[in-house]
């Protein structure tokens, strides 16, 4: 969250002046304008040395481990290298003292204080344990402090902090704007929840919370294993109508599903005085030779964050560079971010004349439909595929094989095609994974790119049976982190036995949700498909999907 702030804030510096890690606090210190000139340029070099002999020594071992080779026997340049290396340490060590080892403590501190993926638990009200300093004494009584907040005299916004009590600042904060907007809020409750979990992670400045019904459609058949998928929806007919594709999957044996990408992408944007010094950056960010190099300094933002590749499209001189990197079990953006500011802070000293424009530049692409997202992938791409009996789409589908596969191309290919769509290739997967996103504590936004999917449907076994598919390569779910340590999500991923992280597997967890969503996306497009060539959309929705409340008044 510290990245967001002070990069959408439009802060455009260097590394000496941007970033508040440790790493570049040893990069201010090596290169502080402070020093004589001659000192800086022994400083770079040592530290360069420093850095050249470790990954030359790291690269030669791992080559004699691959050939068997022994380790105790040393080449020419092996043996320059370990001198180099103890000499550059010698001299960081007896240049830089106490400060040098601070830093490094600091930053290791720093790493153990940020878990991304670590589950988090509700806990009591965080600022009952270290309250913030209070000016001045506020009232005992609610009422009199409901006045004070209605006449402006303390913010909103406050009221936990000055409290030190999550619930009564809801009931405070709830009360003020009652009164400052006339409206009754009798309809929005208040008690049943504990404030206290989202404090700081979630929502701010809550008044209350929304009631939204949970159903549950399955068993899901899904590689050999059965799942109750919890939806959470205000929609009538979503749930039951999965429910039902469901039952066709799994009388016809069951959906099998492959996760075919896991990485999560970050793409900052950077501007140069020219478009040759952009591309200068762009080679050598895709150069290969110097992965191992960036990686380094990237996986530095936690012990899941695995950098994966750098990506990087210009437009004039602005360059757009898209990380990519896996993040064990949590979605993973506040993890890719903080690694991609660690590549920054190092590409600022080759590159002085870099200028930071954002840490999002909009190539990542996060909560937006872009083709990126379809080509590249983004999260988990998946494809799950079943073939549905020709008996069982007669009996439970009421419909026929060859008119499931003409619709299809139809509407969800042609169709799709004729509007434009961009990864719309589908006849409503964004509503099972809305669902299934709030249901889990997931991001609903994105949803956005999550929803992109192509469903295909082909005639097989001599057109007596069905074969369906849907390919959505953007699902982003996470198991920890986020909305999911909320106890409603937390129960609804414990239903489906993905609650927090997987310890054995880092980052399984999340890549079964992600085949559940997309199972559940496949038992929806085959029902809604089946019920559009069946002529049976419009009476199933109004037989269920009308409030008759609506319909009473509306007649009276």
């Amino acid at each position: 969250m510290e990245l967001r702030r002070r990069h959408s804030s439009g802060a455009t510096a260097t590394a000496a002046s941007t970033s508040a890690t440790s790493y570049q606090s040893r990069s201010r210190i090596l290169a502080s304008d402070a020093l004589p000139l001659p000192i800086r340029h022994t400083n770079r070099l040592f530290s360069a040395l420093f850095v050249a002999s470790l990954v030359f020594l790291m690269r030669r071992w791992r080559q004699k481990i691959r050939s068997s080779s022994p380790l105790h026997i040393l080449a020419f340049s092996e043996i320059l290298a370990i001198f180099g290396l103890m000499a550059s340490l010698i001299y960081l060590f007896s240049f830089f003292g106490i400060t040098f080892l601070q830093s490094i403590i600091s930053s290791h501190e720093e790493e153990e204080e940020v878990d991304f993926d670590s589950e988090r638990k509700p806990s009591s009200c965080a600022l009952l344990e270290k309250p913030k300093v209070v000016t001045e004494t506020l009232p005992e009584s609610d009422e009199e402090i409901v006045e004070l907040v209605v006449s402006g005299r303390i913010p909103s916004y406050s009221l936990e902090s000055r409290l030190g009590d999550c619930d009564r600042a809801v009931r405070i904060r709830h009360e003020a704007l009652r009164r400052m907007t006339g409206r009754g809020l009798e309809g929005l409750p208040i008690s049943g929840f504990d404030y206290s979990s989202i404090l700081g992670q979630c929502c701010e400045m809550p008044i209350g919370y929304v009631q939204l019904p949970v159903g549950v459609a399955g068993p899901l058949n899904l590689d050999g294993r059965e799942y109750f998928v919890p939806m959470a929806t205000t929609e009538g007919c979503l749930v039951a109508s999965t429910n039902r594709g469901c039952k066709a999957i799994a009388e016809s044996g069951g959906a099998h599903s492959v996760v075919l990408r896991d990485g999560m992408s970050r793409a900052p944007v950077v501007r140069f005085p020219s478009a040759r010094r952009a591309a200068e950056l762009k080679a050598y960010a895709e150069n290969s030779a110097n992965f191992e190099t960036i990686s380094l300094m990237f996986n530095r933002s936690s012990r899941f964050a695995r950098l994966q590749g750098v990506q990087c499209s210009m437009a004039g001189r602005n360059l757009y560079m898209r990380f990519t990197c896996s993040t064990g079990d949590a979605m993973g953006m506040n993890m890719v971010s903080k690694g991609v500011q660690n590549v920054l802070d190092f590409l600022q000293a080759d590159f002085p004349d870099m200028e930071i424009i954002s840490i999002s530049g909009n190539f990542c692409s996060d909560k937006k439909p872009a083709a990126v997202n379809w080509i590249e992938g983004r999260g988990k791409s998946v494809v799950c595929e079943a073939t549905i009996k020709g008996e069982v789409i007669r009996r439970v589908l009421k419909t026929t094989v060859p008119a499931l596969v003409e619709l299809n191309t139809i509407k969800n290919l042609a169709g799709s095609a004729v509007a434009g769509a961009l990864g719309g290739f589908n006849a409503h997967a964004s509503n099972i994974v809305s669902a299934v996103f709030i249901a889990t504590g997931q991001d609903p936004a994105q949803n956005v790119e999550s929803s992109h999917c192509i469903t295909m449907m082909e005639a097989v076994n001599d057109s007596e049976d069905l074969h369906v598919s849907v390919t959505m390569p953007s699902i982003e779910v996470g198991t920890v982190g986020g909305g999911t340590q909320l106890a409603s999500q937390s129960a609804c991923l414990d239903l489906l036995g993905l609650k927090g992280p997987n310890t054995e597997s880092p980052g399984s967890n999340s890549r079964l949700l992600a085949t559940i969503v997309a199972g559940a996306v496949l038992a929806g497009e085959l029902s809604l498909m089946s019920a559009l060539a069946a002529g049976q959309l419009v009476k199933s929705h109004m037989k269920y999907n009308r409030s008759s409340r609506d319909i009473a008044g509306a007649a009276q």
